[in-house]
């Protein structure tokens, strides 16, 4: 996420079963984690920026969301980005591949990770920095494996990273359609 004080947005499903395995080592190794932003599986980063999104938008997530039923899954091993990302992988991770590929085919502007990587790869990142710290938080993490949760629902974040930036869920989206939830869309701002 942008640490140049541009305000941008994610489209997460939060896991908040991970967090009491998680948090200790997000805080310290993940600088989302101190800008608001939860444990969570990234479907969508970057999307259609602040400025730019608008009620339509809105509306048409929902409507893909709600048509897109709850799933369960588990985070069950650490993997790595090289030996300088330490992340815990999901089980099955094609619903959430599916997630990503539905934003994608519906804003086909933007792909996930502005498209430099080729292969998708969902995960809950534990964090990046020296290999030493990112061992140390894998080791402790695996103990509390595997880590049972269900996805059911989607949150639009609207925030930076930059020096005391914060992240915010600006709307909720359930899978499978129902009640949105708190921070919904409709002061025609998001950040």
């Amino acid at each position: 996420m942008s640490t140049n004080g541009t305000a941008e947005t994610a489209l997460v499903v939060p896991v908040p079963a991970a967090t009491s395995a998680v948090a200790p080592w997000r805080e310290r190794l993940d600088r989302t984690a101190v800008h608001g932003v939860p444990a969570h599986i990234t479907v969508l980063y970057p999307f259609v920026p602040p400025p730019e999104l608008c009620p339509d938008d809105v509306a048409r997530l929902a409507e893909m969301f709600a048509a897109t039923p709850p799933f369960d899954f588990a985070l069950d091993r650490v993997g790595w980005f090289g030996d300088h990302v330490v992340y815990l992988a999901p089980e099955p991770s094609a619903p959430f591949l599916a997630l990503t590929r539905c934003v994608m085919d519906a804003f086909p502007g933007y792909q996930p990770y502005g498209g430099v990587y080729t292969e998708l790869t969902p995960h809950l990142t534990l964090g990046a920095g020296p290999i030493d710290d990112l061992q140390q938080a894998a080791q402790a993490v695996q103990s509390s494996l595997p880590i049972r949760a269900r996805a059911g629902d989607v949150w639009l974040m609207a925030g930076t990273t930059a020096p005391a930036g914060r992240w915010r869920v600006r709307a909720r989206f359930p899978l499978g359609g129902g009640q949105l939830g708190g921070g919904q869309f409709g002061d025609g701002r998001l950040a």
